[in-house]
């Protein structure tokens, strides 16, 4: 049998793990999609790019494998630069394939022609344009450049005929093994870690790559080292677990009662920390030099956001595994960690009915292992610090970009990786209008996943930055809707709720329903006011 290039591409994503593609097909790809078919991967129909590139995300997130966007040749790939870009921003390894003109043809026509790689250069880790002969290559690089140190997206930019050109195969190259802890680097650390008093980890998104659970909560458990993440690593260890103080980086409120102890501490430990989730407050918080800090990451630092004593390029669990076998002592005498633990659950407690109460109600209905996604704005964050995770990857979000639309498609995605398990997706109603039509794409793969919808006729979290500089108000208040008769029309269960009760027997009828159900939590304007 005589492969295609684009054979040839679609088996080594299969050999990846890759299992599912999505985006629009249109005349340039259609030789991609055929193949990706002919390789065992699925392609799924999704109604925009953007969306198509989350739902993507979101099997990453359960699979492991990277994500595939497939766009046609000009408006097609232009719709998903903004997934492409927080692709890069949140570090979620994707293969993006684009259809584009044969080079000769473009000479002499124009229609829909625009250099693709350089538009995608600046938010992808690399670009190729496919060539028959080195297709094999190019597949093993696009793949290896995406999951190497911070993983993020590449394109493979297919012209028409180069697709369909015959092309050979050949074996895939061997994975690579990153460097380990080195000896006086582990020295110096155990040192630093008998003498602490008052130590402290801080656990990122790679540290949640690298399935570094288990060694974080082991060095944690034998020193007593209070735990903070940021929200993409919420979970790495059982938030119910008392030395989690649980996640930082966007709320205010929340950090005015976290930064304190990583002021004070005499040991910081950034295990995987990647400083692109957090805001300006999380900006040179400790000392380096008055503070023995050790930042383990997957890439050196050139961010600028903060200094460390020492920084190790390692795997986050091997290097600190290297750890063990220092005498544990009593830390944190005053007991401060806990206090600032009580402190957090009194300023994130729900309220009788508004948006705490919505999540704290979900929260409860909800059962272990349920995945949730949340889409930006003010529930977010609020969400991010009351929703307590018993797993990684069970809180999936844009944190790095912090893009809006992007929870119900990532919801889509995680429960097409994930068939087994609850998933709910969390949005504004300004964010679901961006994307309410990929409830086409939950109906048409008989997803029972749901949708939680707040519903307060704003842009919330831009309307409270407005009052709170005294500006008119303006952009950010909009018209109510139907959404639950807008959840029926696309084939799913619809419901409208404005209470507790209401809400959790909803919920409870939702993760049993044969289909997708949206719930509508209707909820007054500025009820964020104090919250975040």
């Amino acid at each position: 049998m005589t492969l295609r290039a684009a054979d040839v591409v679609a088996r080594r994503l299969h050999a990846a793990g890759c299992r599912r593609a999505y985006g629009m097909p249109g005349g340039e790809v259609l030789t991609v999609v055929d193949a990706l078919v002919g390789a065992g991967i699925e392609f799924v129909l999704c109604h925009h790019e953007n969306a198509g590139g989350f739902m993507g995300e979101g099997g990453h997130h359960v699979d492991g494998a990277p994500a595939i966007l497939v766009a046609t040749v000009g408006p097609g790939a232009m719709n998903g630069v903004n997934v492409v870009a927080n692709a890069e921003q949140d570090r979620v390894p994707m293969i993006v394939l684009t259809g584009c003109v044969d080079a000769g043809d473009a000479e002499t026509y124009t229609h829909q022609v625009l250099d693709h790689r350089a538009v995608f250069a600046p938010i992808t880790k690399a670009t190729f344009t496919l060539d028959a002969g080195a297709a094999a290559v190019q597949a093993d690089k696009a793949v290896r450049i995406a999951r190497a140190g911070r993983a993020g997206p590449v394109l493979i930019d297919v012209p028409i005929s180069v697709a369909d050109a015959p092309a050979l195969d050949a074996p895939p190259q061997p994975a690579t093994a990153p460097g380990a802890i080195g000896a006086q680097a582990v020295a110096t650390a155990r040192e630093w870690l008998a003498a602490a008093d008052r130590p402290i980890m801080l656990a990122g998104l790679d540290a949640v790559r690298d399935d570094a659970g288990a060694a974080i909560l082991g060095l944690c458990e034998r020193h007593g080292i209070p735990l903070v993440t940021t929200y993409k690593a919420k979970g790495i260890v059982d938030e119910g677990h008392p030395l989690c103080l649980g996640g930082a980086g966007l709320s205010p409120l929340a950090d005015g009662h976290l930064l304190p102890l990583f002021e004070r501490a005499d040991l910081i430990l950034l295990a995987g920390y990647d400083p692109i989730e957090m805001r300006t407050g999380w900006r040179n918080v400790w000392d380096a030099d008055r503070q023995n800090v050790l930042d383990i990451v997957h890439a050196p630092n050139v961010h600028g956001m903060h200094r460390a004593t020492m920084e190790v390029v390692a795997p986050i669990d091997d290097a600190l595994d290297a750890l063990g076998g220092v005498a544990s002592r009593a830390v944190w005498a005053d007991d401060a960690p806990a206090r600032v633990r009580d402190a957090l659950r009194a300023a994130f407690a729900s309220e009788t009915w508004g948006p705490g109460a919505v999540i704290a109600t979900c929260r409860g209905a909800c059962p272990p292992g349920t995945i949730a996604t949340v889409d930006s704005g003010a529930h977010r964050i609020l969400l991010s610090q009351m929703w307590t995770c018993d797993g990684p990857r069970t809180l999936l979000q844009s944190s790095g970009l912090c893009t809006m639309g992007c929870a119900l498609p990532l919801a889509v995605g995680a429960k097409r990786a994930a068939p087994h398990r609850p998933v709910v997706g969390f949005m504004g109603d300004a964010g679901f209008l961006m994307v309410a039509g990929e409830l086409a794409s939950a109906a048409a793969l008989g997803l029972p996943v749901v949708f939680v919808v707040f519903v307060d006729e704003s842009l919330a979290l831009i309307e409270l930055k407005q009052r709170g500089r005294q500006m008119r108000q303006a952009g950010v208040s909009f018209a109510s809707h139907g959404y639950a008769k807008i959840a029926e029309g696309f084939g799913g269960h619809g419901v409208t709720v404005r209470d507790a009760d209401a809400l959790r027997a909803a919920m409870e009828a939702a993760l049993v329903a044969d289909r997708f159900t949206l719930i509508a939590a209707e909820i007054e304007a500025g009820a964020y006011d104090g919250r975040i």
